[in-house]
Order: structure tokens, then C-alpha cells, then sequence
């Protein structure tokens, strides 16, 4: 594991976080997850865009130009096939409720070896259940962000994981489906391919928008609408996306298996084509 803090590179056993920091304290940090195929970073551009308008959405400590400098390095040290990066932001230190100064900021950066989807698991398609819980934001007022407090999340991934599916789908009071846990997800109905739109429960994933302009350039028509779970029973085809996975098929709903289509595999094609050359 190569461990990066606010520009310095440490070994990874003497990385540590106070026990008043806010992201132990409250979960109140900004991370972003990033793929890197060899020294390349993928999409790096699109991650600290959004990083930087949700640090500045909550008053954060963003340096995006340090940041972007510590990642250069970091690419540099990379030595695996693919590895997967995390980047965290914290506000540091905290005394009662009141944010800390922004100079008690801190970044850090680590990055590990990624065993991608193979080709196989993508034809094989992924086992996905509706989640138990309600998707969650404590800043409705807000956009989704990817914040550490997670626990929404974490918590439907491991119903997902101890009922031996790969994801779990949020779906709101209304019946809608909103997500995955980690991804976004996509359904091609008649063929147009339908996506809930972002807003306050659903992220503006990095690479749902890459799935969109790449069937833009394709000429597949995309809407942004509400998603019905029944939907998905017949739909055309269902898949998941996220920047480690690029686009990984649904074979089955709550067991129940879904029809299963080509679009994604023309997608992915030229996706990946995109960000990778």
C-alpha cells in the first residue's frame, strides 16, 4: 500500500488519525475512489471536479492544486497492472461542535492493487437485492455527496454481501429505484436507456456521466426519470456503474432473474476506449 498525507509519503503502519478528528469523531470527511490502469490516473479530472464543488458546498479545505500534484507523484510510485486509489479529505481536529480553522486540514491519499471484473463475471451479470434501509442524506437541502458518513451504504452492502449478491438497490417510499450502494444503475425500456436522476439521494457518479455521453456519442437515447422497481423485471437489460467497475451487467433481482441485453457491452467498448487512450 503506498500512503500519501498532505503531500508526504509515509509508511502505511505510521499512518494515524486523532481520536478528536472529525472524520473519526462524526464521519465528516470528502472522499473520492479513483482507478489507475499503470501510472495512468483514470478520469482524475472528474473526480477533483466534484470533489471541489462539494468542499466548496461545505465550507471544506480543498487545495485542489496540491492535491493534484500529490496524485502526479503518487502515480509515479504506482507499480501494479490496476490499482484503486482513495482520497480523503478531513477538517482535522475538532473542539466541541465548531468546525476547525481550515489550515487544521488534512488530505490523504492511498492507493492498493485492484483485481478488476473479468470478462466472465461481466457475461455472467450481477446478483442484486433491494436494500433494507432507506437511502439517506443528512444535508437534504444538498446534493448527494460521497461523504464518510457511509453507514447507509455500509449497511445495505452487507445485506447484499450475507444474502450472496454482489449489490444492493435503494429504492425510496414511492417504489422508485434510486442506486446501488456503490453504483449507479442504468436500464435500457424500449430502447432508450433510463437512469434516475441525480439530486439529493442519488450521486452524480463520475462514471454514470461517461456512460451518458458515451451513448450520446453513440446515438442511444438516454432519459432521466424516475425508475420504477417493476421496471426492471422487464426491462430490455439493467447494469451497474461506478469507476472501478465501468459497467458490470444485473442478471437477477431479489433472485428473480432479468432479461439480458448487448447495449452494455457497445457501451462499455467505446467507454473505456474513451477514458483509457
Amino acid at each position: 500500500m503506498l500512503v500519501c498525507r498532505n503531500g508526504t509519503f509515509i509508511p502505511h503502519e505510521d499512518a494515524q488519525v486523532m481520536i478528536n478528528d472529525g472524520g473519526f469523531l462524526f464521519g465528516d470527511t470528502l472522499f473520492e475512489t479513483l482507478k489507475a490502469r499503470g501510472r495512468k490516473i483514470l478520469l482524475q479530472d472528474e473526480h477533483l471536479d466534484r470533489l471541489e464543488l462539494s468542499a466548496g458546498l461545505l465550507n471544506f479545505p480543498c487545495d485542489r492544486r496540491r492535491i493534484a500534484t500529490s496524485l502526479a507523484q503518487l502515480a509515479r510510485a504506482l507499480t501494479a497492472s490496476v490499482s484503486r486509489i482513495r482520497l480523503t479529505l478531513s477538517r482535522g481536529p475538532y473542539e466541541g461542535l465548531n468546525l476547525p480553522d481550515k489550515e487544521k486540514g488534512w488530505y490523504l491519499l492511498t492507493a492498493v492493487p485492484l483485481t478488476e471484473v473479468t470478462t466472465a463475471e461481466r457475461q455472467m451479470g450481477a446478483a442484486c437485492v433491494v436494500a433494507p434501509n432507506q437511502r439517506s442524506n443528512p444535508l437534504n437541502h444538498l446534493p448527494q455527496m460521497k461523504r464518510g458518513n457511509y453507514a447507509d451504504c455500509l449497511y445495505a452492502a452487507d445485506y447484499a454481501c450475507r444474502k450472496g449478491a454482489r449489490e444492493a438497490l435503494f429504492v425510496d417510499a414511492e417504489g422508485n429505484l434510486l442506486e446501488g450502494s456503490t453504483s449507479n444503475l442504468f436500464a435500457v425500456i424500449e430502447q432508450q436507456l433510463v437512469t434516475p436522476p441525480t439530486g439529493k439521494m442519488i450521486l452524480a457518479g463520475v462514471m454514470r456521466r461517461q456512460v451518458i455521453d458515451t451513448a450520446t456519442e453513440l446515438g442511444i437515447p438516454v432519459t432521466e426519470r424516475a425508475l420504477k422497481r417493476e421496471e426492471l423485471t422487464t426491462a430490455e437489460e439493467a447494469f451497474l456503474c461506478n469507476s472501478l467497475i465501468d459497467i458490470l451487467p444485473i442478471a437477477t433481482l431479489d433472485g428473480s432473474p432479468l432479461q439480458r441485453g448487448e447495449t452494455w457491452k457497445l457501451l462499455l467498448k467505446t467507454l473505456q476506449m474513451r477514458i483509457e487512450t
